[in-house]
């Protein structure tokens, strides 16, 4: 029998990567991402990088769903989770006070920062993303649709207006996040926010 091999490099992890990537395309956007930056993140070189993930706009895209799934996934479940639509956005807003001011990752939201200022070129990536971000409002709409047909909003609110306020709300939070705001300062704005949500209709509990 020949000796053992000794050093061998340590397999692939492609899970590990993508985490990798998400954090880089988090930290810089998209169009200022570049390859070699990706493979210094993911400690692999360029061909091992295209074998794994494609091209860098087929990793962005597995990196969206990834954040989506994980980081982002806080916008689902207030939602989802909360039986009143206040406290879904009340949920929402904290929540998203804690997820874009976590130390252990890049401030502020991907699908809101990796697309600012992106070139022509990248146009179908900035408009993946809005698509993203008006998906997430119309849910909000239609949550506060619910509580104005259910009575528990005032018949005249304007649930499109309103959500779209507070998806502002959401943006402003992210980009104070990037210039250095820290989670109570974020929570401060979303308790200021939540002043402009109507009042209950007269004899409704």
């Amino acid at each position: 029998m020949g000796a053992m091999r000794t050093g061998r490099p340590r397999s692939f992890d492609r899970d590990e990567a993508l985490e990798s990537a998400v954090a880089v395309f988090w930290r810089h956007g998209y169009d200022a991402t570049s390859v070699s930056l990706l493979t210094a993140a993911l400690g692999i070189g360029a061909p091992s990088l295209y074998a794994a993930f494609g091209d860098k706009k087929t990793l962005f895209y597995e990196a969206l769903d990834r954040y989506n799934a994980t980081y982002g996934a806080f916008t689902v479940r207030a939602l989802a989770e909360e039986s009143d639509a206040r406290a879904a956005v009340e949920r929402l807003l904290r929540d998203a006070a804690e997820a874009y001011t976590r130390p252990d990752r890049p401030p502020g939201c991907l699908l809101i920062t990796a697309a600012t200022n992106c070139s022509p070129q990248s146009a179908d990536v900035a408009e993946r993303l809005r698509d993203i971000r008006r998906q997430a409002r119309t849910a909000l709409e239609d949550r506060i649709g619910s509580a104005v047909r259910a009575g528990s909003l005032p018949a005249d609110t304007d649930a499109g207006a309103l959500a779209a306020f507070y998806a502002a709300v959401l943006q402003g939070m992210s980009a104070q996040a990037r210039d250095g705001a820290t989670r109570t300062d974020l929570r401060h704005i979303a308790e200021a926010a939540l002043l402009a949500w109507p009042a209950r209709p007269a004899g409704r509990p």
